[in-house]
């Protein structure tokens, strides 16, 4: 039996079902097993008022290590830069649709916001990217579910929301008023649409089950993201992005980092072979940090 971990929301329920079934498909026996994080339980702060990235993670890395678990589904953009002693991230499977959707209650599209409009986002990065592109609009800080979301919405909380398209679909929501946002402009946070299942690195029967789901592809855009976000040595609280994508058979790259109140904004680009993702990302880093991007976001160096 292969004891799957996950957080309990909804949507990580949804991933980690649609991973076990995969894994079933391969003959395994799996049991799926809920975890609450310290970000489940306290949903309604801001995250990065908590400390941003691993509020979702902690838990269940702890279970993994304990044996408690066997192997973990994760959101990778809830992931930080690094992975934990005795740990690995086993496989990253085919990336679902890593832009940010607006969803509204009318379908307007984001330039044809009234003024004043106000726009609910959990996200540092979304709200910079909002102000930089339309400083008169009003962001608000939203928590809680895609559905808890979608309802506030409809309830006039907010005149339009900004989630991801991936959350949107692996739950099988289908607003009437969704509008995808071009990713070279609302640039996706690192690892927005991939999941990574993480096993302990010493288990090798697990390990070699979990990596029979990997997508080669998708790994090396993951991994080109992941080494731009440790370089730049940032959190869920700094607004920042990344986004790489095949383009024939070059990896490209966009990036971004910006201030909170979207007044300063860094974009940049690079490309490479996929076999050097990795300096993609890292290359990509240093060009912003070259420009100043440490000054912008206070980020380590």
């Amino acid at each position: 039996m292969t004891r799957l971990g996950t957080r309990g929301s909804p949507l990580a329920l949804a991933q980690a079902s649609a991973m076990a079934a995969r894994l079933r498909g391969l003959g395994a026996d799996v049991e799926i097993v809920p975890i609450r994080t310290e970000g489940d339980r306290l949903l309604e702060a801001r995250l990065a008022a908590l400390g941003g990235k691993g509020l979702f993670v902690k838990e269940i890395e702890d279970a993994l290590c304990d044996g408690a678990i066997d192997a973990a589904v994760h959101s990778l953009k809830d992931l930080p830069a690094g992975v934990p002693a005795g740990l690995a991230l086993a496989a990253f499977p085919e990336r679902g649709d890593p832009r940010d959707v607006l969803v509204t209650r009318t379908g307007a599209r984001f330039e044809d916001l009234a003024p004043g409009a106000v726009i609910g986002t959990s996200s540092p990065r979304r709200r910079a990217i909002v102000l930089s592109l339309r400083p008169d609009l009003v962001v608000e800080p939203m928590r809680g579910n895609v559905d808890t979301r979608l309802r506030k919405l409809e309830g006039g909380a907010w005149d339009g929301v900004v989630l991801a398209a991936a959350g949107l679909q692996r739950l099988g929501l289908a607003p009437a008023h969704a509008r995808p946002l071009d990713p070279d402009v609302f640039v996706p946070a690192v690892g927005q649409g991939i999941l990574a299942v993480e096993v302990r690195a010493a288990d090798r029967a697990t390990r070699s089950l979990v990596e029979r789901l990997d997508h080669p592809p998708t790994r090396a855009c993951a991994l080109a993201e992941r080494a731009y976000l440790g370089r730049l040595g940032a959190s869920c609280n700094t607004p920042m992005a990344a986004h790489a994508s095949f383009r024939g058979d070059r990896l490209g790259m966009t990036a971004l980092v910006a201030s909170e109140d979207g007044r300063t904004v860094l974009r940049g680009g690079d490309s490479g072979a996929p076999a050097d993702a990795e300096l993609v990302g890292l290359r990509l880093a240093e060009s912003l940090l070259e420009r100043g991007a440490a000054g912008v976001t206070a980020l380590r160096v």
